[in-house]
């Protein structure tokens, strides 16, 4: 009984005082929101440009680094744009023979939404930059 209760307090605490990162003690606040109807969508990618010019999709089959981890990792790369040396490394072990990179940068296209549906219109904003050095 000691235990249950212990770990029922436990769960009280977590649930008035914690953060997403205490769960299963803590709560999960991930679903249990929405947003407002009219609330534009985010899409975050990874691009890169190549000394050629060419706009080089830098996402998981590129990269191996899926889209998640840049996501939850977004705010250390605005703070510190050179750790996006790791994508850029990432994508030059997977494909030794392409044309190297010069820039890699997180973009994010809005998406409109009206009504809680999409419209069809968007607007992209890129959040970092890094202009690749040897």
């Amino acid at each position: 009984m000691g235990a249950t209760a212990l770990g029922l307090a436990v769960l009280l605490a977590g649930t008035v005082w914690g953060a997403d990162d205490h769960f299963p003690f803590g709560p999960f606040r991930m679903y249990s929101t929405s947003d407002p109807s009219d609330a534009d969508a985010p899409d975050t990618r990874v691009e890169g440009v190549d000394l050629t010019g060419n706009l080089v999709d830098l996402g998981e089959r590129a990269t191996g680094i899926r889209r998640a981890e840049i996501e939850g990792q977004q705010s250390r790369y605005v703070a510190d744009p050179g750790q996006l040396r790791e994508v850029a490394e990432a994508y030059g072990r997977r494909h030794p023979d392409a044309p190297e990179l010069v820039e890699v940068r997180i973009v994010i296209r809005w998406h409109d939404i009206t009504d809680r549906r999409p419209t069809g219109r968007w607007v992209d904003e890129t959040v970092v930059r890094w202009p690749v050095t040897p």
